[in-house]
């Protein structure tokens, strides 16, 4: 992963952000956009794309190749994705370590997988026929879970490990998710990232958490906890991080606070 070009911070764009990302083009480094938004878009949203491309660099981020489905992957979707990755020749792209169909249906969210060799062995297959389709580099995200299952066979970040090095992809860690299944499932974050490839992170994704009686929740809608500030800030001690993404989808504050933001990531990721 050391080739990847350093993209610095960045914010996950949301059409309530347009004007304020023209406005503060010094301020932010690159923009990741959700891939699904564009696929069979209309002239406006490909209107919107160009001017994106113009002035940005861009990261797709993909949310339903399903990659642990046993299935395969979606032929036609795998199509459209391949489209936008060739228009945009990102630096890489990036989906979640999950599965989103099963039995040919939509599930409706993103879904764990067992940690176990043969959902390994799922994972590896499809992306594979992801990889001989789209040539750019692609990175894997860890999400958040409300179930472990009994049937796994290893560790979360052993499982994750097994993924990236069989199919020598990077990792889109997501430092919210981590500290949260951390804190609900009650395992330290230090020792999950002891058993991480560490140089196969590639970006970060981090934004507030939201508490739910006794649970966490990754809302996508506060800002960004000192806790979580920890957590990133031990992931760039540890490697060199090509880029990090601050994610908003609700509850949106004045853009001063994102900038803010947006900096004390960026003074973490030089220090």
């Amino acid at each position: 992963m050391q080739q990847l070009p350093e993209l610095g911070i960045g914010v996950g764009f949301r059409e309530q952000f347009r004007a304020d990302v023209f406005l503060h083009r010094n301020k932010i480094d690159f923009l990741e956009i959700t891939a699904d938004h564009y696929f069979d878009a209309n002239r406006k949203k490909l209107e919107e794309l160009e001017l994106l491309r113009q002035h940005f660099p861009l990261i797709p981020h993909g949310l339903d190749l399903s990659l642990g489905s046993a299935e395969g992957v979606d032929a036609q979707y795998l199509e459209k994705f391949a489209d936008l990755v060739e228009k945009l020749n990102p630096a890489w792209f990036s989906e979640h370590l999950c599965f989103t169909k099963s039995g040919g249906k939509q599930i409706g969210h993103l879904a764990p997988v067992p940690y176990t060799k043969e959902a390994v062995e799922v994972i590896v297959k499809n992306i594979s026929h992801v990889k001989r389709k789209i040539k750019t580099p692609l990175i894997l995200e860890n999400i958040t879970y409300n179930v472990r299952f009994p049937s796994s066979e290893m560790s979360e970040a052993k499982f994750i490990t097994k993924v990236l090095e069989e199919t020598d992809c990077g990792l889109l860690l997501d430092v919210t998710n981590l500290y949260i299944n951390s804190k609900n499932f009650n395992f330290d974050w230090r020792r999950f990232l002891d058993e991480l490839p560490v140089e196969r992170i590639v970006q970060l994704h981090f934004v507030g958490l939201r508490k739910n009686k006794n649970l966490l929740i990754d809302a996508h809608a506060d800002k960004t906890d000192d806790e979580i500030w920890e957590v990133f800030r031990e992931v760039c001690r540890r490697t060199d991080v090509k880029g990090a993404i601050l994610e908003r989808d609700e509850n949106f504050p004045p853009f001063t606070e994102i900038l803010e933001e947006i900096e004390t990531a960026r003074n973490l990721l030089k220090n």
